[in-house]
């Protein structure tokens, strides 16, 4: 539950860093940064498993049903 909500945070977090990396011309590493986002998005979605998701979870020490 907690790693559900670090991990949205994190979401955000990304696409704030990556919108103001649009703003000072950085789009090079803003796109690398936003493709890397939508695979990961994409595999949530296709095999319901996220990667970092798991590693929190992992980290966490919390129960993963899914894992």
């Amino acid at each position: 539950m907690l790693s559900d909500k670090i991990q949205r945070i994190m979401m955000g977090t990304m696409l704030v860093i990556i919108l103001v990396l649009v703003n000072i011309q950085e789009t090079v590493i803003a796109s690398f940064l936003l493709g890397f986002m939508i695979v990961m998005v994409y595999v949530w979605a296709f095999f319901d498993f996220c990667p970092s998701l798991w590693m929190l979870k992992k980290g966490l020490k919390e129960k993963c049903t899914k894992c």
